[in-house]
């Protein structure tokens, strides 16, 4: 017996749940506010299906909290003019974005800003590019 075709539907039938899924910002990060922090960078990748930098955020108290900035997929950010070496550790960098839900220090990108203030790329991030 050929079980082929019903693999291929159960299959057919999962797909969109797990695209669906993985495109849930809303679920993850509140639409309708936005944070702001600026960092010491301490890691910067640059991989799928999102990059993410990390950085350190000195609290006004002076307590050290560890950040993490969700960003477009490479493919995204390369049509910006991103490269894998376009932010490093040690840099001060500025991320703007969607906070998590959960209040946790993690947040989707908007925009990135160097200790200048100069935008890191090119056109900021929006929520129709999520990918």
């Amino acid at each position: 017996m050929n079980r082929l075709p019903a693999m291929l539907a159960a299959f057919a039938l999962a797909l969109p749940t797990a695209a669906a899924a993985h495109h849930s910002f809303a679920v993850f990060f509140d639409p309708e506010k936005s944070v702001t922090v600026t960092g010491v960078v301490t890691a910067f990748r640059f991989t799928n299906p999102h990059g993410t930098i990390a950085l350190d955020v000195t609290n006004p108290d002076g307590t050290v909290e560890h950040w993490r900035g969700e960003t477009n997929a490479p493919v995204i950010l390369v049509r910006r003019g991103w490269t894998r070496d376009i932010i490093k550790p040690g840099e001060t960098v500025t991320l703007t974005g969607w906070p998590s839900r959960d209040g946790k220090p993690y947040m989707r990108v908007s925009a990135v800003t160097d200790a200048n203030g100069k935008s890191i790329g090119i056109a900021p991030f929006g929520r129709q590019d999520q990918s």
